[in-house]
């Protein structure tokens, strides 16, 4: 199925006029934008998608260290993208006007993301399983919480610390009419599931799915 280029989110920091079509994405059309347009529109490095095609068939862009299945593939929020043969790193982070774009960053960071807990659930043998936004899954044994974040380290695929939902923790709002804000949490309200928080001096109240935690 097409998506009309009118019709696409409006976290896609693309031209509103233009061909009729863009490309739709496999994964969640609001929590991600397609690599094509990432490579193309963002980047400049690809001009269509027979080159995006050649790209990523010769192993020249990664997503979280992995060869995207194709140029249709989403980026999420936080993905870290990686152009091998320029060894550039970036990942996917939305500006304070909710749009998508991405932050250059260095190898060192470039096997870490970020990713909040949506849901958990108790296995056979009282083992946990924690969801996450990205659809990731682990089985995790120690205290955590849905609305922690984790920190994931992708090389070693494993979780590094939990990154608690606490007042004085640093929130980035994802969703809603203050995407791409971040700050200090002042206070939780968890009868309304929502929180107050500090951002450039100015109190925001934000609903609590609509943030993740960051370090």
């Amino acid at each position: 199925m097409h998506l009309k280029r009118e019709s696409a989110p409006k976290k896609w920091a693309i031209e509103r006029k233009g061909t009729t079509y863009v490309v739709r994405p496999t994964g969640n059309l609001k929590l991600g934008i397609p690599l094509l347009i990432v490579l193309r529109d963002f980047l400049g490095i690809v001009k269509n998608r027979k080159e995006a095609k050649i790209a990523i068939s010769s192993k020249k862009i990664l997503i979280n260290l992995k060869k995207p299945k194709d140029e249709k593939q989403s980026l999420l929020l936080f993905d870290v993208l990686f152009i091998v043969p320029e060894k550039k790193f970036f990942r996917l982070t939305l500006n304070e006007k909710g749009k998508f774009s991405l932050e250059e960053i260095n190898e060192n960071e470039s096997h870490l993301k970020i990713s909040k807990i949506i849901n958990k659930k108790i296995l056979k043998g009282g083992r946990t399983q924690i969801n996450l936004l990205d659809g990731r899954n682990f089985i995790y044994n120690k205290k955590v919480n849905v609305n922690d974040s984790v920190l994931l380290n992708l090389k070693d695929k494993k979780i590094e610390k939990i990154l608690p939902l606490k007042e004085g923790a640093n929130a980035f709002v994802f969703d809603g009419k203050h995407a791409g804000k971040k700050g200090r949490i002042n206070s939780i309200d968890l009868k309304n599931k929502v929180v107050n928080l500090d951002f450039n001096g100015n109190s925001l109240k934000v609903l609590i799915k609509q943030i993740l935690i960051i370090e």
